[in-house]
């Protein structure tokens, strides 16, 4: 599955425009790095744990929006575009949408 943020692949013709797919997951944080996190929030700098948290629901919802284009026989994806968003205290939601798309090479 090809992912892009633009409009148009370099080097295929969409030849098929199909549905907007998307995926999303929702994370809470772990007490225990919230106590790390908050010593680091005395001294400042990087939340590594927090960090490593947001690029794997990153990962999993760009994986849960993929599966849903390959069910439509989509080969690639455009316009993706991510969001975040705070569902409750210490919980996150990471959403991933685009246009799935049939594509074939120039």
């Amino acid at each position: 599955m090809i992912n892009v943020n633009t409009e148009h692949i370099p080097g295929y013709t969409i030849v098929e425009s199909l549905d907007i797919v998307r995926g999303n997951t929702v994370r809470a944080r772990h007490l225990g790095r919230d106590i790390f996190a908050g010593l680091r929030n005395l001294v400042g700098g990087e939340v590594n744990d927090y960090n490593k948290l947001m690029a794997y629901a990153r990962e999993q919802a760009l994986q849960s929006m993929n599966d849903e284009a390959a069910k439509l026989e989509a080969n690639a994806v455009i316009n993706i575009r991510f969001m975040t968003s705070q569902v409750m205290q210490g919980c996150s939601e990471i959403l991933v949408y685009g246009t799935a798309v049939k594509i074939k090479k120039d």
